[in-house]
């Protein structure tokens, strides 16, 4: 009954990932290989003359090549604030499951809290503001990095919970610190859950809108999303540049994602498949 069960949901379910998925992103290329005319009708329509790598080429160029530097500025952020994040919700995940206090119960409580609770930016602003950071990458990195730690904090917690306490103390028995027996003994052994922290943030940092429309405004700041805006004027807009440019930013998570998938499922089960 199982095997029939099966055999008749598999076609729907590819059928339905063909609709969501695929779907669209047919509709970016054919868009972005259209002429500007053919563009402007938006249907779903093969063009009449393909100009794939025209557009493209001219998307890349466009406004002195300020897609490039957003590429720069978004690669940046998302380096600097992934690495800042795994380090920093390793260490605070390890801390917590290990050494439970009575701030531990706290500490989740906040957790939690930024999970739940929406950023609020007019106050983030002011901060910025204060310490000389607002419209720089560096105010931008921390601004990432306090949005997506909660999240990060979770997931290395529960892959920690089902790591052997006796490593720990066959480390401390062999005279390690507790630096060295994070970054020597346990950070290695979180390898799995890592690669799924560093993808999924990587991919949310780079594709991230508001918070650099926010936080990081001016053309010298561009990140990749937000050369969206080049295309658009308040009587026109060039589809078919606009479609390009969505396609250039779309390549880089979507690579990430197809070379990482099976590490981002095993990362995200292991914990409960462990525990």
């Amino acid at each position: 009954m199982r095997g029939r069960t099966r055999l008749i949901l598999s076609p729907i379910f590819v059928a339905l990932f063909a609709v969501i998925f695929l779907v669209p992103f047919v509709f970016i290329v054919l868009t972005a290989a259209k002429s500007q005319a053919q563009a402007a009708q938006f249907e779903f329509s093969l063009p009449v003359h393909w100009q794939l790598f025209e557009n493209l080429w001219d998307a890349i160029r466009n406004r002195n090549y300020l897609l490039i530097a957003a590429f720069i500025n978004s690669t940046i952020i998302t380096v600097a604030s992934v690495t800042i994040m795994v380090v920093l919700s390793a260490m605070v995940a390890y801390v917590l499951q290990r050494r439970p206090s009575r701030w531990t119960k706290v500490v989740d409580v906040l957790i939690l809290c930024g999970l739940i609770i929406p950023p609020a930016i007019v106050p983030t602003v002011y901060v910025l503001q204060k310490l000389a950071l607002f419209k720089t990458l560096q105010g931008l990195i921390l601004v990432e990095v306090a949005y997506g730690m909660a999240f990060c904090i979770l997931l290395f917690r529960a892959f920690i919970a089902t790591i052997p306490r006796e490593i720990d103390e066959a480390a401390i028995i062999d005279g390690a610190g507790p630096l060295r027996l994070f970054f020597k003994v346990i950070f290695p052994l979180l390898r799995s859950v890592t690669i799924t922290v560093i993808v999924t943030q990587s991919v949310f940092v780079f594709n991230d809108f508001t918070n650099p429309l926010y936080f990081l405004p001016g053309d010298e700041n561009a990140t990749v999303q937000l050369t969206l805006f080049n295309y658009q004027s308040q009587f026109n807009t060039q589809y078919h540049l606009l479609f390009a440019d969505i396609l250039l930013i779309t390549i880089p998570p979507l690579l990430m994602f197809m070379f990482f998938n099976r590490k981002i499922v095993a990362g995200l089960t292991a914990g409960a498949v462990k525990g």
